[in-house]
């Protein structure tokens, strides 16, 4: 039945699978241009350059936690690149668009120079965070299988949010040496700018994002209509809130507020979301252990292999060993065979627990497939390298 479920399932129009790319590019693209010209007609090339340059370091430090992150199983490069991008081109595009707007009507209705208080403590919160977080409602409805839980959602909601500020940083590390250069005793330049949002707060866009992206994770897998309804939209308001507070903060409290706010609240919240993600990948390497034995049991996994898909560095270790004896090849489709473990044991959990979507049958139907073509594939490599050793993978 899961074999005819999955062959009988209709492919989308070719016109829809070659169009939407094309589409999202296109925009990705312009998106991309607009913002190139926004940024070198108010600080100029070099400066531009300069803090292209002086981002690429956060947002490096940023984007490595989240991938630890993903270990377990990891989301698709291509889909990752596309969140990231879309955080920092489309994103940014719209944010600054409706918030250029919504100083000037502010000056309009508050008087001059109150535009860019009501900007900075209203518009950009609700606007940011919702187009941020954009891409991961969209991952959820067109590639709905990628959803694994709570852990997905912050993912997803964290490399969007890091395209964000990658490209809030060129500006803000642009503007800062257009303005003083690197910086002297009386005038703060750009390493003074690279300390305070490089060194103290790389991880504020993708702290914010990550209360959406739990409230949609945790929608992703739930049953009740309330939770799918209400936890994403806690999760934005909650990301929303914590977002005034700190422009909030940076814009009308002054030092003392701010670092106030940055030391009270803003440390033990990372602190907190950093033990939450911990958590829930003990959990995920708790449920992948516990599916184990019973894959073994039905062949889907050799008994040999259980110890060593049951934690991170058994399977690095794994991975490793086959690329070293069979090569590159042979140690990503190990890699690709580790991975369609990982979401079959989450899937047949979901389906134990009642949480999983409606086409879970025909999902399972094809991660055995992929687990065995995987599997094959690593003993196929394995073989042709060292034919009179045999193989691990077999």
């Amino acid at each position: 039945m899961i074999a005819t479920s999955s062959v009988q399932r209709r492919p989308r129009p070719r016109r829809i699978t070659v169009l939407l790319p094309v589409l999202g590019l296109i925009l990705l693209a312009l998106c991309g241009l607009v913002l190139f010209g926004v940024l070198t007609s108010r600080v100029g090339v070099l400066a531009v350059v300069i803090g292209v340059v002086a981002a690429l370091v956060p947002v490096g430090v940023v984007t490595a936690v989240f991938l630890w992150v993903d270990r377990w199983e990891p989301e698709p490069a291509k889909l990752l690149l596309v969140t990231f991008a879309w955080g920092a081109f489309v994103a940014t595009a719209t944010a600054l668009l409706i918030n250029n707007t919504a100083e000037t009507v502010g000056d309009l209705l508050l008087g001059s120079g109150n535009g860019s208080t009501f900007s900075a403590v209203v518009s950009a919160p609700l606007v940011e965070e919702a187009a941020k977080s954009a891409i991961v409602f969209l991952v959820l409805l067109r590639r709905r299988k990628e959803f694994d839980g709570v852990v997905d959602g912050i993912v997803y909601a964290g490399f969007s949010a890091a395209g964000f500020a990658f490209t809030e940083n060129i500006y803000y590390f642009g503007r800062a040496f257009a303005e003083n250069g690197f910086g002297d005793g009386s005038h703060a330049g750009v390493l003074a700018a690279f300390i305070l949002r490089g060194v103290l707060s790389p991880f504020t866009h993708p702290l914010f994002a990550v209360f959406t992206g739990l409230g949609i994770g945790l929608a992703a897998r739930s049953v009740s209509r309330p939770v799918r309804v209400l936890a994403p939209l806690g999760g934005y308001l909650a990301a929303v809130a914590l977002h005034a507070l700190w422009n909030g903060a940076a814009t009308l409290g002054g030092a003392e507020a701010f670092l106030n706010i940055y030391f009270l609240i803003m440390v033990p919240m990372f602190i907190g979301v950093a033990m939450l993600v911990v958590w829930h990948r003990r959990r995920e390497q708790r449920i992948v252990a516990a599916e184990l034995p019973a894959m073994a049991t039905t062949r889907w996994i050799a008994p040999s292999e259980v110890d060593l898909l049951a934690s991170l560095p058994g399977r690095r270790k794994w991975r490793r060993q086959a690329a070293k004896e069979s090569g590159r090849a042979a140690g990503r489709a190990v890699g690709t065979y580790q991975s369609a473990v990982t979401e079959l044991a989450f899937l047949r959990r979901a389906m134990a627990t009642g949480t999983a979507p409606p086409d879970a049958e025909s999902h399972h139907g094809e991660l055995v497939a992929t687990l065995r073509s995987a599997r094959a594939e690593a003993v196929r490599l394995s073989k042709r390298s060292r034919p009179s050793r045999g193989s691990r993978t077999g």
